[in-house]
């Protein structure tokens, strides 16, 4: 079921339940009534196996409406808030694949990973552009494409990325980039698209390349090296090797 089915059908559950205990008579006043409808669809969320993030939205959706509502807030604010955040986060009801921004600690791990030679690097779902813009500035012998799809995101990075000339800032779908011509890929996004990225990757890739995943691991194949960061979220890279025609290198 597509996650934005399940949020609507749980906010309907938790509706349906506040309307019966007001029928009835055993719950009074508008307190009362919004905590059993956020908590329902919070519970009924979860019953349908949303993403953990999920939780606390149900949770605080009515209420914060309820307290908007009666500080006089005008609704076009919702509409705004609604419009900022599809701008930021675009597909990602739909992709899972949540807004990740890699830390500098993370870009300088990640930066110790390209070859000594000039080389090409592709940051697929790069968000703003966190991670190449330290990259860019320490090696500026290499080429630097990062590709993202939210509107937002995308327009952030392109102003920040613009002084960059060994930066090509693309906006698109990162499953329709051709992976062939890069050293390294580096991916950030959610356990849900790896074993498709896996897919491209082996088919793509060329020999010597190498995957590299930010904290999700690609199901079913052992990494040929896992890096701990260091930093305070306890980052982990994921490094795949590819060997001919895209497959892992033996030893």
């Amino acid at each position: 079921m597509p996650p934005a089915l399940k949020a609507l059908l749980a906010q309907l559950a938790g509706l349906a339940a506040a309307v019966a205990l007001a029928r009835t008579g055993a719950l009074v006043g508008l307190w009362p009534l919004v905590s059993v409808q956020a908590l329902v669809a919070a519970t009924v969320a979860a019953g349908l196996r949303s993403a953990r993030w999920w939780l606390p939205i149900h949770l605080g959706f009515l209420p914060l409406a309820v307290v908007a509502h009666g500080a006089g807030i005008h609704p076009g604010w919702y509409l705004a808030a609604f419009v900022i955040l599809v701008l930021v986060y675009w597909t990602s009801f739909r992709t899972q694949v949540p807004l990740y921004l890699s830390n500098p600690a993370t870009a300088a791990a990640v930066g110790k990973l390209l070859p000594a030679h000039p080389a090409r690097m592709l940051d697929i779902g790069a968000g703003t552009g966190a991670l190449l813009r330290p990259l860019a500035q320490a090696r500026p012998d290499c080429r630097f494409t990062g590709i993202e799809l939210a509107p937002a995101t995308w327009a952030i990075g392109r102003l920040l990325l613009r002084r960059h000339a060994n930066i090509e800032w693309l906006r698109g779908d990162l499953f329709a980039a051709d992976w062939s011509g890069y050293d390294l890929v580096y991916a950030f996004l959610s356990p849900v698209p790896m074993a498709a990225v896996w897919a491209k990757a082996s088919a793509e890739m060329p020999p010597d390349s190498t995957l590299v995943s930010n904290s999700f691991e690609v199901p079913g194949h052992e990494p040929d090296a896992v890096i701990d960061v260091g930093d305070r979220r306890g980052t982990r890279l994921f490094l795949y090797r590819m060997g001919a025609r895209g497959e892992r290198r033996s030893g």
